[in-house]
């Protein structure tokens, strides 16, 4: 099925949950958000948040600075 990950159209298998779409792009294991169509999603419920096709994920990435 495509789904859309900040903006790019991707091919994943059907069935799969947001923590891999999110794995897809990010490999960074803290500081990062993940919102499916507009609403974010707290990172606990990831694993059992299960895409549909045409789904839009937004992963926004933390980053210090000064």
């Amino acid at each position: 099925m495509e789904i859309v990950i900040n903006g790019t159209p991707h091919l994943v298998a059907d069935e799969t949950s947001l923590d891999l779409a999110v794995a897809l792009i990010s490999t960074a294991p803290r500081g990062i958000a993940a919102a499916l169509n507009g609403e974010v999603v707290r990172r606990a419920s990831w694993p059992r948040t299960r895409l549909a096709p045409g789904d839009e994920v937004e992963v926004l990435t933390a980053v210090q600075g000064g």
